[in-house]
This record gives structure tokens, sequence and C-alpha cells, in this order.
């Protein structure tokens, strides 16, 4: 398998499901603006997929993956299929309980995530009522998940990858065309994503049957495969649920700040997660299976080799992204979300937060990388015990920054620990020799310093004032941003060229 071509292949379909991601913020901003029936859509939407990442994409893929690819390589069909049975009966009987213990609990857990909420009944109410209706799109998230690591074991890429399309498109038209029929309107929101669960889960289902992996009911506690799942996913969950209890206690701080304040970080997260899912997640994705297989062959030059191609691609991808947010942040905000009921006050607040996490974003792309190190080896405690460091010092920082620095202080403490946690996780695999550096990082690393200098001698003169991008038609603001991120991407890649750089030197074959 050739990991460049499938990093392309699920960059390319991220690529299209971000782009949407920014159609359906663009629709929502234009909207509901950034004030209370968004605040309250925001921190519902953010329960269950909190419980989604712990439970589903979290502990449980880090857990289930690499023991699925030992069975999918080292034993048969019947028994993987056996396997498969078992984990999805038990996750989508746990995922239900959680989701109908969820649904009756909200008025508490909104108290508890978001307390600043309840000194305004109808924001609190609200928030309650849309928590309700998007609480199920957990469990199908969950068994997304499941199916997504099916796939991704067996080399299918793209199908999971291309999944994530269907629940912006949901949104996207119910927001346009169906927000006249809800009341209060910002409902819409909440039962769009409810179907974009369900329709996630329903285009998952024939290319599960199509390597005869689709699930059937099969209630075991008893499988040796099983078994195993669950004990990796016990401490997995406790490491998982860090990042976690992080962005709820992000929540608590936020809540109580003024009203605005959830929705700029949000769309500040939006801009963020674009490079993240883009290039992180898909790199996650594909190490993954391939760090695995190699771990179980115990092919340790074959792992390491591994790890320092994910290692090179993410500096050189994520950098000048990182560089990028932070230069152009009123361009990208002003342009993507200033329109309607989104204010130019809105736009300067969610820059603020912009400028912020781009601080993090390459510790939190790396984190990606370096994590999957430590799961497809099962052992999960080093992670672990990294995250608990990391979100004590999290804390430590948002107690810094939010008076002087408000919202955006969250996000510049998010992104420092971001840099902490990816730090640690790179010298627990160097301390451990699992990782070994390959010859040519000096001169890589000065190519990578002259290629940003030119990227950000672009960008800061031909990005102009801000005052500009704040006050000028949409259509001269497109044109100009375009015109900055082609010439960027030329002048950073045609540098690289100069320097030596070509595409051949990052071809890859993962385990076979």
């Amino acid at each position: 398998m050739n990991l460049l071509r499938a990093l392309v292949t699920v960059s390319g379909m991220t690529l299209i499901s971000r782009v949407l991601g920014f159609v359906r913020d663009f629709v929502i901003a234009r909207t509901f603006g950034a004030g209370m029936a968004t605040d309250a859509y925001v921190v519902a939407s953010r329960l269950p997929n909190l419980l989604r990442r712990m439970f589903a994409e979290g502990a449980f893929s880090q857990a289930f993956v690499p023991v699925l690819g030992e069975y999918h390589n080292r034993r048969g069909q019947e028994e993987t299929k056996r396997l498969v049975d078992h984990v999805a009966t038990l996750l989508g009987l746990a995922t239900f309980l959680v989701t109908l213990v969820g649904m009756i609990a909200t008025p508490a857990l909104i108290w508890l995530t978001a307390p600043g909420f309840s000194a305004e009944p109808d924001k609190f109410a609200l928030t309650v009522t849309l928590t309700r209706i998007t609480f199920p799109y957990m469990l199908c998230m969950s068994l997304v998940a499941l199916a997504g690591g099916i796939l991704n074991t067996w080399g299918r890429f793209s199908v999971p990858a291309f999944t994530p399309v269907l629940l912006n498109l949901v949104i996207i038209v119910m927001a346009l065309f169906a927000t006249p029929y809800f009341n209060p309107p910002v409902l819409v929101l909440a039962w769009a994503m409810f179907g974009g669960g369900v329709l996630q889960l329903l285009w998952q289902a024939p290319h599960l049957a199509k390597i005869g992996m689709l699930p059937r009911f099969s209630f075991s506690l008893k499988d040796a495969g099983v078994n195993r799942i669950m004990k990796l996913m016990l401490p997995a969950l406790f490491g998982v649920s860090i990042s976690q209890i992080s962005l709820v206690i992000n929540t608590i701080f936020v809540s109580f700040l003024p009203t605005g304040s959830v929705s700029w970080l949000y769309y500040a997260d939006r801009l963020m997660e674009f490079p993240s899912g883009l290039l992180g997640a898909a790199l996650g994705t594909i190490l993954l299976p391939s760090l695995s297989r190699s771990h179980a062959q115990g092919n340790r030059e074959e792992f390491s080799g591994l790890l320092d191609w994910g290692l090179r691609l993410t500096l050189m991808l994520t950098l000048p992204a990182a560089l990028a947010m932070a230069i152009l942040a009123v361009p990208l905000v002003s342009t993507l979300f200033q329109h309607g009921a989104f204010t130019t006050g809105d736009a300067l607040q969610t820059k603020n937060a912009v400028v912020a996490y781009s601080v993090g974003l390459a510790g939190l792309i790396l984190v990606k990388i370096l994590a999957p190190a430590f799961y497809s080896r099962q052992d999960v405690r080093t992670p672990v015990k990294i995250g608990l460091l990391t979100l004590a010092v999290t804390q430590v920082m948002n107690l810094a920054f939010i008076l002087p620095l408000h919202h955006a202080g969250l996000a510049l403490a998010t992104g420092l620990a971001s840099c902490l946690n990816a730090g640690l996780l790179f010298r627990g695999l160097r301390r451990q020799a699992i990782y070994l550096p390959l010859p040519g990082w000096r001169s890589f690393s000065l190519k990578l310093v002259l290629a940003l200098a030119a990227l950000a001698l672009v960008l800061w003169f031909g990005s102009g004032a801000e005052s500009w991008w704040l006050q000028v038609p949409t259509a001269s603001r497109v044109l100009r941003l375009s015109f900055l991120i082609v010439a960027g991407i030329a002048t950073y890649f045609a540098t690289l060229f100069i320097l030596g750089f070509r595409p051949r030197d990052f071809q890859r074959r993962g385990a076979a």
C-alpha cells in the first residue's frame, strides 16, 4: 500500500468535507450570527460529540483497530467476523444506554458543563432542548466509527473519509430551506445533526457488506478478542477523557464570559480543524493500521521509518498552515463568516481566537501522529500519564490567560498544551528507542525555515491592512484571499523545490 497515495486520497475526501464544513458554518453564521441561539447550539452539539470522541473515535478506535488488524492479518475471515459481530453488539448496546441516560439527565449535564447559562433561563432551556435532539447522534457516530475502523483496516480509506460530507450536506440543505418551519429556527440545526448521523451510518453499511464484515447482533462477553479490547479501552478511555475533560472545563470557563464568546471560539475552532482534519486525522488514520502491522511482525526498523516519514510530512505541511492562519486570521474570518448576522465585532473577536489557536496547531497535529505509535503497540498507559500532566498544565494556563485575554486565552492555553503533549510523547518514543530519527533532519529543518520565511513575506505584505478586509464587499475579499492563498502555496513549494525537495522523496509503503 502506497501511504502517500492513501494520504492524498483521504486528504482529498477530507478536503471536500472541510470545504462543505465552511459552507455550513457560513450558512449558520449568516442565519444565526454569534448570539444566544448559536451559543446554545454549540454547547448542545458539543456534549454528544464529546462522548462520541471519548467512546467511539477515541478510546474505542485506539483499542479496536490494533486488535482487529491482528485478527485480519493472522486469523481467518470467520474469526475476524465473529469479533466484529461481538464488538458491534456491545458497542451498540453501551452507546444506546448512554444516549438514553443522557437524554433523561440533560438539564443536569448542561448545568454541569455550561453553568453560566443557568443565569439566563431562556438560553438554558433552549440548550436543553437542542441537546436532547442531538444526543442520538452519539449512537449513530459510534457505529460509524466502528465501520470506519473496519474499512480502514481493509485499506478502504476513501469511504470513511467521505462519510462526514453527508453530515455537512444535510445541515446546509436543512438550514437553507427548512429553517422557517421550525420554532425557534435554531432547532433545524439539531434535527439536521440527528439526520446526518443516521445517513452516515446507512452510507457505510453496503461497503461493509462488500468485504463481508457487515455486523450482526451477537452478544458475548467471553470472546478473547473482545476482552482484550475492553482491557485496552479502559486506560484508553481515561486517556481520551483527559482532552475531553479539558474541553468541558473550557466550556465552563467560557459560559461565564459575554454572550457570543462560545460562538467566537467555535468559529475559530472550525478554522483550526481544517488543517487538523486534512492532515492530522488523515495521517493518523492511515498510519495506525500500518504501525500495528509493523509491530505485530516485530519489524522495529519499519515501525520507526513510518514514524519518521509521518513526522517530516507533518512538519512540512503543518507549519505553513499555522503561519498562514496567524497572518491571515482577519482575511479568513471576514471572508468566511462576516455576513448577515455576523458582525465586524464578531470577526475581530474570532480573529483573536484564531491567532491563539495557531500557536498550537503543529502540536495538535503531531499528537495525532505520535499517539498512534503507542496505541499500535497496545501501550495506552504512557499517553494517559502524559495526558494527565497536560490537563493540569492546561488549567493553570486557563486561569492565567482568561482574565487578560478572555476567550482567546482559552484558545492559547489549548494550543500551548497541545505542544506540550506532543513534546512529551516524542520524548517518550525516543527514551524507549521506539523512534530512531533517520539522517538528514538538520538539512530538512533549515530548508523548512527558509521556505516559511518566504511564505511569511508574501502573506504579510500581500494581506495589507485589517480595516480593508472588514469593509469591502464579499467578492473583493474572496478574490484577494484566493490570490493570497495561491501565491503563498506557490511561493512555499517553489522554495522547497529550489532547495531540493521532490515528491518522490516522500513516497512510502506501509507494512505488508
